[in-house]
């Protein structure tokens, strides 16, 4: 027993100085290069006391709805027990490897199964080293967002650590967009997006609007895990598609997602996700263990003001008496700089400034009475071209945008033109 406790602590001493980049030490606390120590050296401990690790602890099966009895969560073997829905945030600690000598018993608790392998670990030192400044933002970001979207899984029942998928998918950013078109903080294609009821059309696109986008993932996350009874396989069906995932295990008569890494039925990209989702909770969950520092963030508040006509940002957040950029960043999903054409739209505006808002829109003659059209901008046009061609007084299209005299035009960008007012006879 001493002997085994003396190279413990002297193999993790070697191996940890070893493991850790000499310029990122600094970044890391002493927890951290131990743990990466003991994680290393516990294949070749084993190896010369003879002794064989610990099989991995497994919980009660992930959160969901009630599922088949007979479905097998990863890492686990068959329950003849029924599967029963837990509530929200209950911790489901389920510890699974590729490998025995890789398991690793972690002191935090998990809702979706863990897996310890090289892989994670590559990940890890990925987002901590390499895309450092970049991660530690994405955390700071989801942050803002994070109560709502807590709130929004725990409505579906979906095991709270999912949101940390986000960080993988986006960076919880609005205005991601990936290779295949996929856009907004959950990367949503345009099919499956109307298919969960999100509008994608030239006005608007809600893949972009935070809350609208993350009801749509925790149903398309439900829907998926119904299909697959396992969080991995839900999740590579989540970043490859549910058909091509279920014809990978028909192919490999398989029943796991890390059978599937095992084959070249998937993508690399899909056999790398789930490790990035997990290595990415695992800094989430703790991000100081890992060097992070992540200041409380205020979350994101607002009201809705319901607009019976199209309105020009500019001109809304004058009237709200907010900037135009608070504005802009509260409703990713217009796609221009106009307000669509509803016959009612609910602007987002920062919390408290609705009743202003409307209470000055109620006194703009262009809001009440005037009707106007919607231009887009061409190169080298200017506001006179458009006072000029539309019959317009320089005036109300200045009002109408929010503009002043000196400002110049971008190509692309979008203005209302007010119709003339006819004289009456």
């Amino acid at each position: 027993m001493h002997i085994r406790f003396f190279l413990l602590v002297l193999l993790s001493g070697i191996l940890t100085a070893g493991v850790v980049p000499t310029e990122a030490q600094a970044w890391l606390t002493d927890r951290y290069r131990l743990d990466e120590g003991l994680r290393l050296s516990a294949p070749l401990l084993f190896t010369l006391s003879g002794s064989e690790p610990e099989e991995p602890t497994t919980g009660d099966p992930p959160l969901g709805a009630t599922l088949d009895p007979t479905l097998r969560i990863d890492g686990s073997t068959l329950s003849s027990t029924p599967v029963v829905e837990s509530a929200p945030g209950t911790s489901l600690l389920e510890v699974t490897t590729t490998d025995p000598l890789e398991a690793v018993e972690e002191t935090l608790d998990f809702d979706v199964p863990i897996v310890r392998t090289p892989k994670i670990g590559k990940h890890i030192q990925f987002f901590t080293f390499h895309i450092r400044d970049r991660f530690e933002m994405w955390l700071h970001r989801l942050e803002r967002h994070r109560p709502m979207v807590e709130q929004v899984f725990a409505e579906f029942n979906l095991p709270a650590d999912l949101i940390f998928l986000s960080l993988v998918e986006s960076g919880f950013s609005t205005n991601a967009v990936s290779r295949s078109k996929a856009v907004g903080p959950w990367q949503f294609i345009k099919s499956t997006a109307r298919t969960y009821g999100l509008r994608v059309d030239k006005w608007i696109d809600e893949r972009r609007d935070p809350v609208k986008s993350t009801l749509a993932a925790a149903q398309y996350l439900r829907d998926l895990y119904h299909v697959f009874g396992s969080w991995p396989l839900a999740m590579a069906a989540y970043n490859a598609g549910e058909r091509r995932v279920g014809r990978a295990l028909a192919r490999a008569h398989a029943d796991d997602f890390w059978d599937l890494t095992d084959t070249k039925l998937i993508k690399r990209e899909t056999k790398e996700y789930v490790p990035r989702f997990l290595a990415a909770t695992l800094i989430a969950k703790d991000p100081s263990r890992y060097g992070f520092l992540i200041n409380p963030q205020p979350p994101v508040e607002y009201e809705e003001a319901v607009l019976t006509r199209p309105i020009h940002l500019r001109v809304a957040a004058k009237a709200a008496g907010v900037t135009y950029q608070e504005l802009k960043a509260l409703n990713p999903e217009l796609r221009k700089e106009i307000t669509p054409p509803d016959s009612a739209y609910r602007l987002k505006v920062p919390a408290g400034s609705m009743d202003l808002l409307l209470s000055n829109l109620a006194t703009y003659p262009d809001w009440k009475h005037i009707q106007a059209t919607r231009y887009r901008v061409r190169h080298g046009e200017t506001l006179l071209h458009f006072a000029t061609r539309h019959h317009t007084p320089l005036s109300a299209i200045l009002e109408a945008n929010a503009l002043d005299k000196s400002y110049k035009p971008k190509p692309g960008e979008w203005l209302l033109i007010p119709k003339p007012v006819k004289a009456k006879s």
